[in-house]
């Protein structure tokens, strides 16, 4: 049964109700079940069934689901292999929007909100990585953010890897790196195995991102943007753009989080995010700066600065 045409019928005991979303190996779904109620239903594409890697890859993120709990992860409810050969995966309906698209409409955002953001993102990937899962992928497609209640939820564990996994048990070819080419970690370049510290720096260039709307590195192409993760310094925050101003200690906080060298980050992310949120109370501002006056919302703390936000590339490196 082609993809398209599971809108309206029922697998696993789930009553599709509609498409909301797809990716490279999978399409999710809004979908009603008798116990679960509404939830996303991920489903491996056809063409893939009996693609042994990426079956593996999605029951294994089902699995990783199901390991971490946390009120800022989205709940892995069922998963398996329906009576007409389909893998599916059910999880907890977030709702909220994606957070990159809240970002694209209201930001850039102020130090408060990213403070209390990033607090429970770091919170879900810190308790991601007390049981060994990194989580590889984190950007802010994969962030649902209700604004009216203030709160996240992490998606997508479906490239997140077991720090204890032995070479042999591995998804990801030698050589091979995976993750969004924007949000990945300078060593993860490599090919080899990264830990908790990548993740970090996932982290830390989301909070660069709804801070100023801009990224830390400027390459406009995959190549020129490889060249620069490698070999030069990313743009200090407050040089992002010339029309935002951030205290010294929260572009502090921020850029040692995306230091080249894993070991000159925080020891892990809750540090990270308690950092930048004492960092956030700060008003000690660059040399030569005056704070700027309150503002009813974006614009770091500076005010909102509509044009222009994203020069940013979509889809690059996706899977």
């Amino acid at each position: 049964m082609a993809i398209e045409t599971l809108v309206g019928t029922t697998l696993a005991g789930y009553t599709v109700r509609g498409k909301v979303g797809e990716g490279g190996t999978a399409t999710v779904f809004r979908a009603d079940h008798a116990t679960h109620g509404t939830v996303a239903l991920k489903v491996l594409r056809e063409k893939l069934q009996h693609d042994k890697t990426a079956v593996a890859r999605f029951l294994r993120e089902a699995q990783f689901g199901a390991r971490v709990e946390h009120p800022n992860i989205v709940r892995t409810l069922d998963y398996g292999q329906s009576d007409t050969d389909r893998y599916y995966l059910a999880i907890e309906w977030a709702g909220g929007e994606i957070l990159d698209k809240y970002a694209e409409k209201s930001g850039p955002l102020p130090c408060k909100e990213v403070g209390e953001i990033l607090a429970q993102i770091c919170g879900a990937v810190q308790a991601a990585h007390d049981v060994g899962i990194v989580h590889r992928d984190l950007k802010p497609e994969n962030i649902m953010y209700d604004p009216a209640a203030k709160h996240i939820k992490l998606l997508d564990f479906g490239i997140a890897a077991d720090t204890d996994a032995a070479p042999d048990q591995r998804l990801t070819r030698a050589g091979f790196f995976v993750g969004t080419l924007m949000y990945v970690a300078p060593e993860a370049l490599s090919g080899e195995l990264v830990g908790p510290a990548a993740d970090q720096y996932s982290l830390a260039t989301i909070a660069y991102f709804l801070l100023s709307g801009c990224l830390p590195y400027t390459g406009k192409s995959p190549r020129e943007l490889f060249s620069q993760l490698l070999t030069q310094p990313p743009v200090s925050l407050n040089k992002a753009k010339p029309s935002l101003t951030f205290p010294t200690a929260v572009e502090a906080v921020v850029m040692k989080a995306l230091s080249k060298a894993p070991a000159e980050r925080y020891p892990s992310v809750k540090a990270f995010s308690d950092a930048f949120i004492e960092a956030a109370g700060s008003t000690v501002m660059p040399t030569g700066q005056s704070a700027p006056a309150p503002s009813s919302g974006g614009g770091g703390d500076a005010g909102k600065d509509k044009g222009g936000l994203f020069g940013k590339m979509k889809g690059l490196f996706g899977r």
